[in-house]
């Protein structure tokens, strides 16, 4: 999603208001502190869409709403904007005369970034995963605000709907 989104404003968007207003509203969210994602995602994930992040809506019975699923939707949250921020700059570097050679030789917009761009960015696309990957391992409060702290002995990871506790949380 991240990378897709890193395409679209890259590439297709325009410079209008409400495009400005959208990275504008990319960049101050890349630089929101962890745990007032924690404190969104209980808010969101757990509190308001409870019946799906519990697994109600599917037929579980036994939780709550503060489950694995609702952790890594926060999760995603948090890391999106830094994907996203990263994947544009590595695009944005990619030289324009590339572009235009396959504009040239008859490509549509799509096939450049598909077969042009995207190749030339590759190092830079895959950097801004592992970023946003290496700050989703990193993040442990999140985690914990979201998902409570399950006792070691409830905490048997079967689906997406069971109760977690973070490694750290356990080691302490």
């Amino acid at each position: 999603i991240g990378v897709g989104a890193a395409i679209y404003l890259q590439e297709y968007a325009n410079k209008s208001f409400i495009n400005r207003i959208i990275q504008t509203n990319i960049n101050n969210l890349a630089g929101v502190p962890s745990i007032v994602y924690g404190m969104l995602g209980l808010a969101i994930f757990v509190r308001a869409f409870e019946s799906f992040t519990s697994g109600s809506v599917f037929g579980v019975t036994d939780s709550n709403g503060r489950t694995i699923l609702s952790a890594g939707l926060t999760m995603g949250t948090l890391v999106l904007p830094l994907i996203i921020i990263n994947a544009q700059e590595a695009i944005k570097a990619v030289p324009d005369s590339l572009r235009q050679a396959a504009y040239g030789v008859g490509a549509t917009r799509w096939q450049t970034i598909w077969r042009v761009t995207l190749p030339a960015a590759r190092s830079g696309v895959l950097t801004a995963i592992m970023l946003g990957v290496g700050r989703a391992i990193g993040e442990t409060m999140t985690v914990m605000m979201v998902t409570g702290n399950a006792p070691v002995l409830a905490v048997q990871p079967g689906s997406l709907f069971s109760p977690v506790r973070t490694m750290t949380a356990t080691i302490a």
